[in-house]
């Protein structure tokens, strides 16, 4: 391989990588949960609603 195509293919690395953790919302998704579950954020999961 020539240096020209070593040097683009480690750019193209380097700037996907980079593209792929530059979201700083990439994990936040909007969860919606059947009726009568609520999100427990802590357990990352729908759980009943109590009602007291």
């Amino acid at each position: 391989m020539t240096f020209k195509t070593l040097l683009t293919a480690a750019a193209f690395t380097v700037t996907s990588a980079l593209a792929s953790h530059a979201c700083p919302a990439h994990e936040q998704h909007t969860m919606s949960c059947a009726e009568g579950t609520a999100w427990d954020a802590d357990a990352k999961t729908c759980v009943p609603q109590t009602t007291s």
